[in-house]
């Protein structure tokens, strides 16, 4: 029975991770062969360039998400955790043995964090668009209607966010079940056909096809790189579904259905020059069309739906690693923690991905936008995974470089074709996430500065208790806990207590809430208790990037190490800061003005940390940066 229940549950997350992991890599092919033979790259179209093209695509999915990332990158893991940020943490914890290279690797990671969005924006603007546009297939007359029908898919996606994904979650798995069988079977039906296609499983075909093409071979490749993306998510979302369901999905149907298809489209290619208007709906009769347009529209929302999800995930991990400001967090299930909804990334994300769709105006033009973050993306997880690998995992110098050269060297050719394509379009993915690293970068420093100077401006605490201990102030018989970034000075909130009203509570909580770099802390490590004189105690609490925060929850752990509270009668005292910018050291004046401007529309605190509303006093200060 442990076995049989066993199997069963590893086939419900095998599904799963069919539905939520390979959709955006499972709808590739609806534009890849196209633009691989688009007349801009200048490849030709005959049998021998459609054979090499097809060996390319096949190897590079070997190469790429065969051994890469379900062999290697997936060994990976930061306490069953994977992603940049999980890979982040784990590399500058193994590799930063100076807080400069420390500094460095985090510094790479983030970046490669904030390119993530940039596939966020395109990936929801090309796969719906290239789906929608089948309808010039069924006739030339519904051309005018694909824009407006792209954007209204596009919306009504974007507007369903705020129910959550736990009722569409559970029709991702055989939706996309039905997608990669139509696409297996589609493709075996042209491989019949034209069974010559079959040659590209040969690797020298791959590389004659590269050499014969010189140095136009970067644009080729720049084109070649849409059917890898995608790669990125089997590594971001084996927190959700365990390394061994992703593995077995792409071995056992993803891989071989990919290859089939994309075979099938070089054959159909053969036979018909002129199927290269949409290579992908010319492979079905015209009596199918309009189920296959429906049905490919559904499964590049499922594609879209992926990444929209992992932008939330990945925003609520940078809040807490204090890469972001404070934002709304908005739980859509009772059971998963996981499944959250942000408003103000959705709909940021939503306007982002309307103006791709609206500016670059067919999926043609946006797969020139389309790699080139993805393919960096790649190319800094890879350099992340060299270190987990020498300095995590203890491996020898020639073995480490051996482990990640030939990746490191793939990487870069990826990158460096998909940056010819930068005046194209690629200018637009990387803007995006220059500037959320920008952002990041500046409110991360900002607090660091403003910590600073509330240390250098505030007394120590211990002193100040410790004379409080000796005055016979008026005590009232209730809980306060004063929230703090820095637990060795006055709380801010605590010292207006005492001026205004004159009074101080029985049991004061000095608290401070610390995000470590890595994904889980456990409940037995969540708090500590460090008691500092009569009715003073010091309270850490610990959560991992991926935890969600609550403190009253958390404070009820106190029990058990002898320090019962009443949550019934306890208040919380919050100091919040306005920022003063100065000139003179710190940053930039402009940046010190930003991080004001992101300081005071910064989320509730209260509404971050779960408090209870009729519970908080929140009292103001002026702190100049």
């Amino acid at each position: 029975m442990g076995k049989s229940s066993g199997r069963e549950g590893l086939a419900v997350m095998t599904l799963g991770a069919m539905g939520v992991v390979y959709g955006d890599i499972g709808t590739s092919p609806l534009y890849t062969m196209k633009e691989i033979f688009n007349p801009v790259s200048g490849v030709m179209l005959d049998a021998n360039h459609l054979i090499g093209a097809v060996s390319v695509i096949f190897w590079g999915l070997m190469m790429v998400v065969t051994l890469k990332y379900v062999l290697l990158i997936l060994r990976a893991d930061n306490r069953g955790e994977g992603g940049i940020m999980a890979l982040t943490a784990l590399a500058a914890h193994a590799g930063g043995k100076t807080q400069k290279r420390r500094t460095v690797l985090l510094l790479t990671g983030v970046f490669g964090a904030a390119l993530f969005y940039g596939d966020s924006v395109i990936t929801p603007a090309i796969s719906v668009l290239s789906a929608v546009e089948g309808l010039e297939v069924v006739t030339p007359l519904l051309k005018p209607y694909v824009l407006p029908i792209a954007i209204t898919v596009l919306i009504g996606l974007f507007a369903m966010q705020r129910f959550g994904t736990a009722l569409v979650g559970r029709l991702f798995g055989p939706i996309i079940l039905v997608w990669f069988a139509l696409l297996t079977f589609s493709g075996m039906a042209q491989i019949l056909r034209e069974p010559l296609i079959l040659n590209a499983l040969n690797p020298l075909e791959a590389l004659a096809f590269l050499r014969a093409q010189g140095w136009h071979m970067f644009i080729a490749v720049g084109a070649i790189v849409l059917a890898f993306t995608g790669a990125e998510a089997l590594y971001a979302d084996m927190g959700h579904f365990g390394k061994r369901p992703i593995q077995l999905a792409w071995v056992g149907l993803v891989l071989p259905a990919l290859t089939i298809h994309y075979m099938g489209q070089g054959a159909l290619l053969m036979s018909e020059p002129s199927a290269l208007e949409n290579p992908f709906y010319r492979m079905f009769p015209a009596s199918w069309l309009i189920p296959v347009v429906v049905l490919a529209t559904m499964a590049t929302v499922i594609a879209s739906q992926a990444v929209i999800s992992g932008a939330y995930s990945m925003t609520k991990q940078a809040v807490q690693l204090g890469l972001l400001p404070r934002l709304q967090v908005n739980y859509t299930s009772a059971k998963e923690a996981g499944q959250i909804y942000m408003p103000e990334v959705n709909w940021a994300l939503l306007v982002a991905v309307l103006l791709a769709v609206v500016g670059f105006g067919s999926s043609s033009a946006l797969a020139s936008a389309y790699g080139i973050a993805v393919t960096v993306t790649m190319l800094i997880t890879t350099l992340l995974t060299y270190f987990v690998l020498r300095d995590g995992w203890g491996y020898s110098l020639p073995l480490a470089l051996a482990a990640t050269s030939v990746f490191l060297t793939l990487d870069a050719l990826l990158v460096v074709s998909c940056a010819l394509k930068f005046l194209q379009g690629g200018w637009f993915p990387l803007v995006l996430g220059d500037a959320i690293f920008t952002v990041m970068a500046t409110w991360r420093r900002g607090r660091e500065l403003l910590i600073e100077s509330l240390r250098n401006d505030d007394p120590e605490l211990l002193p100040f208790i410790k004379a409080l201990a000796n005055d016979e102030i008026h005590r009232v018989s209730r809980t306060a806990v004063y929230a703090v970034a820095n637990p060795d000075t006055v709380p801010q909130a605590l010292m207006h207590n005492l001026k205004h009203n004159q009074v101080l509570h029985e049991r004061n909580l000095i608290l401070t809430v610390v995000f470590h770099d890595v994904p889980w802390i456990a409940f037995e490590e969540r708090v500590q208790i460090t008691p500092l004189v009569a009715g003073f105690w010091r309270v850490q609490l610990n959560y991992g990037f991926k935890n969600t925060p609550d403190i009253p929850k958390a404070l009820e752990l106190c029990r058990a190490q002898g320090l019962p509270i009443n949550l019934f009668e306890t208040s919380y005292f919050l100091s919040r800061e306005t920022v003063v910018p100065t000139r003179g050291a710190g940053m930039a004046h402009w940046r010190e003005a930003f991080f004001a401007l992101m300081s005071r529309n910064a989320g509730s605190v209260a509404g971050f940390f779960r408090l209870p509303n009729n519970c908080v006093i929140e009292l103001g200060t002026r702190v100049q940066i």
